[in-house]
């Protein structure tokens, strides 16, 4: 037997137990998927719920109750909260006082760079429990009788633009 016959002789039993063990995981996956059921579980706040802790020590005076609020629950840690936050901060600036007030939230210390235009406070790991964060960045929309109206992780500053647009419409322009 020459060197070319062995070589594929042994490549085909190696794609056979390849194959074999394939199929075994592939059995073993569905005899897991069997075993539990998949039920989805809400994570945060579900719409129309009080919002926690609006009076708790350090946001009591912070948000003004004559308006909505939108709670960005942010990581120190996390690049894209830092974007978040940017764009909040943008937004806010461009919108003015009639616009839902922004509040960051750090579990942690905030960061050095947190800037202006949008309250940033650190140190609130009580909040990201109350409030059921899963992930940051994740927003909570609050309304001015201080019920959650959204609550929802943000992937990326796009997202949050398009909650805050979702919740304050922009106003729309007469044509000239």
């Amino acid at each position: 037997m020459d060197f070319t016959t062995s070589a594929v002789i042994v490549s085909w039993a190696a794609i056979a137990l390849l194959a074999l063990v394939v199929s075994g995981l592939v059995r073993q996956v569905h005899q897991l998927s069997r075993a539990q059921p998949h039920l989805p579980g809400r994570t945060g706040l579900a719409p129309g719920a009080a919002a926690p802790g609006l009076t708790a020590p350090g946001l009591d005076g912070l948000l003004r109750t004559d308006r909505a609020s939108l709670l960005l629950f942010l990581d120190a840690d996390c690049g894209t909260c830092g974007e978040v936050l940017a764009e909040a901060r943008a937004w806010a600036v461009h919108q003015g006082d009639a616009a839902p007030q922004v509040l960051g939230l750090y579990a942690g210390p905030v960061p050095r760079d947190a800037g202006s235009a949008v309250t940033v406070l650190g140190d609130r790991p009580e909040l990201f429990t109350a409030y059921d964060i899963p992930a940051t960045p994740y927003a909570v929309a609050v309304d001015a009788a201080g019920r959650v109206t959204r609550a929802e992780p943000l992937g990326s500053a796009t997202a949050l633009l398009r909650l805050l647009d979702d919740i304050h419409p922009a106003t729309p322009r007469s044509r000239p």
